[in-house]
C-alpha cells in the first residue's frame, strides 16, 4: 500500500492496480487521527496485489531471468523443462541399456561357443534354431539332441573298432538272460536300434528260421541252378522261439530274457553276427554275457527313467 498526500491534503491510497482518492479532512476527524501527518513511504519490492491475476503476474516477473527481455526469458524457462513423453522415452532407453549390460556380463561362455560354432556347422544351427540368444532354451535343445542322437554332432559312425568279448555263465537256452555292456549310457536312438535288432531276431526265431533240419541249400554250389524240395521243407519238425522279454537298460548295461524253445543253437551265431556289425558301425559294445542273474551295478526293480532306466517294447 502506498499513501501519498496531494494538494489540499487530499490522500490517495494505491494498492497494486487500485487507487482510492480521499477528500481532505480536518485534524479532528477520525481519519486524520489514523493517518500520519507526514506519510512514510514503505520501500517494498512489489506492491500488494488486489487480485489473484495481479499476484500471478508479479510471480511471473519475479521468476523471469534478469538482463533480458521478458519474452526471451519465458521461452528459456519453457524450453528447459521435460515433457512426460520425454521422461518415458528416457526411462525406456535406460532400461534397455541396463538389460544389455546384464546380458553382456552374465551371458554363459558355453553359449557364446555354441553361437560361434553355428557359423560353420549347419546341423548344430538346425538343432539350436530360434533358441540362439536364450541360454536356457539353447541348453534344452542341446540336451534333447544328445538324448536322441548321441553326443557327437559330426561323426556319422558311432561304433567301436574293438571287438566285444563273449562269455557264458550257466546259460540255459530255455530261460536265461542275455546281457550286453555298452561303452556309455545309450541314447534313445541307440535303444531303438539295439531293440529293433533283437526284435527282428526274435521274429525270425518265432517263425522257425533257425531250424537246422531244413538247410537244403547250405552245402549246394551256386554254379548251376539248385533244386529246392518244398515238400521236404514242409515236413521237417518245426522249431521256433517260445518267448522273449522287453529289452531293458540301466545306464550302460542292457539285458533281455529269452526262451529259445526248439530252435537250434546256431540262432546264437546269427545274433552275434548282427551285434558284431552293430557294435562296429553304430553303437559300441564292450561285452556280451549269456546267462547270469546280475551284472555290473544292475538294480533289480529299478524302473525310474531319472536314474538311467530305459526299455524297448517287443
Amino acid at each position: 500500500m502506498i499513501a501519498t498526500a496531494g494538494t489540499g491534503h487530499r490522500w490517495m491510497l494505491k494498492t497494486g492496480s487500485c487507487a482510492l482518492l480521499l477528500p481532505p479532512h480536518s485534524s479532528s476527524s477520525p481519519l486524520a487521527k489514523t493517518l500520519p501527518s507526514r506519510p512514510r513511504l514503505f520501500k517494498t519490492r512489489h506492491p500488494i496485489s488486489c487480485s489473484r491475476a495481479a499476484r500471478e503476474r508479479d510471480d511471473a516477473d519475479d521468476d523471469a531471468p534478469m538482463g533480458g527481455g521478458g519474452g526471451g526469458g519465458a521461452g528459456e524457462a519453457k524450453g528447459s523443462g521435460t515433457t512426460a513423453r520425454a521422461r518415458r522415452l528416457l526411462k525406456v532407453r535406460e532400461e534397455k541399456r541396463r538389460r544389455e549390460h546384464e546380458q553382456l556380463h552374465s551371458y554363459p561362455a558355453w553359449a557364446k561357443v555354441l553361437e560361434g560354432a553355428c557359423k560353420d556347422d549347419t546341423e548344430l544351427r538346425a538343432v539350436l534354431g530360434d533358441s540362439i540368444g536364450n541360454p536356457d532354451l539353447m541348453r534344452k535343445r542341446v540336451e534333447e539332441r544328445v538324448r536322441k542322437k548321441g553326443r557327437d554332432f559330426r561323426k556319422s559312425k558311432t561304433g567301436s573298432v574293438l571287438a566285444f568279448k563273449v562269455s557264458f555263465r550257466d546259460f540255459n537256452p530255455a530261460e536265461s538272460y542275455i546281457w550286453f555292456e555298452l561303452y556309455g549310457s545309450p541314447s534313445d536312438r541307440e535303444v531303438d536300434l539295439i531293440g529293433s535288432v533283437i526284435q527282428s531276431w526274435y521274429v525270425m526265431g518265432r517263425l522257425g528260421a533257425f531250424n537246422s533240419s531244413n538247410m537244403q541249400l547250405a552245402n549246394m554250389s551256386m554254379d548251376y541252378d539248385p533244386l529246392y524240395d518244398a515238400d521236404k521243407g514242409a515236413n521237417v519238425m518245426p522249431s521256433s522261439f517260445h518267448d522273449i522279454s522287453d529289452v531293458e537298460f540301466q545306464d550302460n548295461w542292457g539285458r533281455f530274457w529269452v526262451d529259445l524253445g526248439t530252435s537250434d543253437y546256431f540262432a546264437i551265431d546269427v545274433l552275434l553276427n548282427c551285434l558284431t556289425v552293430l557294435s562296429s558301425e553304430y553303437s559300441g559294445i564292450q561285452q556280451i554275457v549269456f546267462g547270469g542273474r546280475r551284472m555290473g551295478d544292475w538294480e533289480e526293480g529299478m524302473t525310474n527313467p531319472e536314474y538311467g532306466y530305459k526299455y524297448f517294447k517287443i
